[in-house]
């Protein structure tokens, strides 16, 4: 908890700092500071949380960088300092999450310390600068590019803060973590940063009218993106429905599909997967048990673990089968009908149901010591039937229960599904 403590201590200083200073010095430019501010906590006030819980808000980012790096008002000289800029969108962002605090669903630390970092480190690399006149013969072409070099810095500086709160959060392995968090960059934040970059250069020639206007192309992107995240997570509800067909049928224990999903994408996590094999992990996962449906005499508990191999690889062949029908992703239905073979012959994703899958059929109704004599005998299986460095990383998972929390499957609404009953061997805690 280092990287969090450290990141939450330097926003809340630089917050103090810069609303002190502000204080002592007065408000400046009062009616841009009041148009910049009610444009973030509008955009604050349409904050979603996407399928994997991110908070996003790009109307209310982009208000701000466009702030931290406005240098004129209709060809008229600002006279804010970075101390300013902070004050303003952190005060704008703390009044648009008032509703969603009213409604439960309060803002992260994480979510307003990020604002408050990459907020200040852009206004601290332009505002001294400009206000000293050292871009006064920057024009034209030379001034946007400075601009966009300064977005990108700053959605960097962003990219590494989101990475190690995650990380210090979650345990889960840095590297990934801010590769995902780039490759995020190349979707909504390039919209958000060019549309900060032409906010700032519109303001300065056309004065404040340029802010409604610049923001109606992201207030679209933003709309199309929770239409698309809406039909994801109904996309994902499906899956989840087709999974339970198990369940309801009798060939697999009520929530067994789902805690393999849970515990399968904290496994995958460790690993260092992001983006979509985790996706495809988890679909797979929810879907591993559905070639029993096909059996004419059902498997006993649907515990296939311990079954002849051919019989483990005709399953998974008619499962592989099933999904394929269902209309999923080509990918989902190999690792559905791969988690059989011999772990040297798998994908990542299917060494990884298999293994979760064995753990979860091992533990049950084996009583307190059921969790530890499972991971032995998964490590005495290693010479041929599960992977060494899935099963370590299980170990691993299995003694951070905060996993579990972070990596549960999605319900239709897009939020984590709390599991009544979670994958045995984590220790929860409140």
């Amino acid at each position: 908890m280092t990287a969090l403590r450290i990141v939450h201590g330097a926003a809340a200083l630089a917050g103090a700092g810069s609303l002190a200073a502000t204080l002592w010095t007065g408000l400046d430019e009062r009616g841009v500071a009041l148009a910049f501010g009610v444009l973030i906590a509008v955009g604050e006030l349409t904050r979603w949380s996407d399928a994997e819980v991110r908070q996003a808000a790009p109307l209310a980012t982009a208000g701000s960088l466009s702030y931290a790096l406005l240098g004129a008002v209709a060809g008229r000289p600002t006279q804010a300092d970075a101390a300013q800029v902070v004050t303003v969108v952190l005060a704008a962002a703390l009044l648009g999450a008032v509703p969603h605090i009213w409604r439960g669903r309060t803002p992260t630390l994480d979510h307003l310390a990020r604002r408050v970092l990459t907020v200040g480190f852009a206004a601290v690399c332009f505002q001294p600068l400009y206000n000293e006149g050292v871009f006064a013969s920057w024009s034209g072409p030379a001034y946007a590019l400075l601009l966009v070099a300064l977005l990108c810095l700053t959605a960097l500086c962003d990219a590494v803060l989101a990475a190690a709160l995650a990380h210090s959060r979650t345990r889960w392995p840095f590297g990934p973590l801010l590769r995902e968090e780039l490759r995020g960059l190349l979707g909504i934040g390039s919209a958000v940063c060019a549309t900060g970059a032409v906010m700032a250069l519109g303001v300065a020639v056309a004065g404040l009218w340029a802010l409604p206007v610049f923001c109606l192309p992201l207030l679209l992107t933003q709309l199309s993106l929770r239409r698309y995240a809406a039909v994801r997570a109904t996309y994902r509800q499906t899956i989840a429905s087709l999974a339970r067909a198990t369940e309801i049928a009798g060939c697999t224990p009520t929530g067994h599909a789902r805690r393999v999903a849970a515990l399968s994408l904290a496994v995958g996590r460790d690993l260092g997967l992001t983006g979509g094999e985790l996706t495809v992990l988890e679909y797979a996962a929810l879907m591993h048990d559905i070639g029993q449906l096909s059996l004419v005499d059902p498997v006993p508990a649907g515990a296939t673990a311990d079954l002849p191999a051919a019989q483990q690889r005709r399953i998974a062949l008619l499962g592989g089968a099933v999904v394929r029908q269902t209309g999923v992703s080509a990918a989902v239905a190999v690792v559905v009908e791969r988690q059989a073979d011999p772990y040297r012959e798998q994908p990542v994703a299917a060494r990884i149901i298999r293994a979760v899958n064995a753990y979860e059929e091992k533990t049950r109704d084996a009583g307190p010591e059921g969790p530890l004599r499972a991971l032995e005998e998964l490590r005495l299986g290693t010479a041929g039937d599960y992977d060494p460095q899935v099963v370590e990383s299980l170990a691993r998972v299995l003694a951070q229960p905060r996993a579990w929390r972070e990596s549960a499957p999605v319900a239709g609404d897009g939020r984590r599904t709390a599991l009544s009953d979670p994958p045995r061997g984590w220790v929860t805690h409140g």
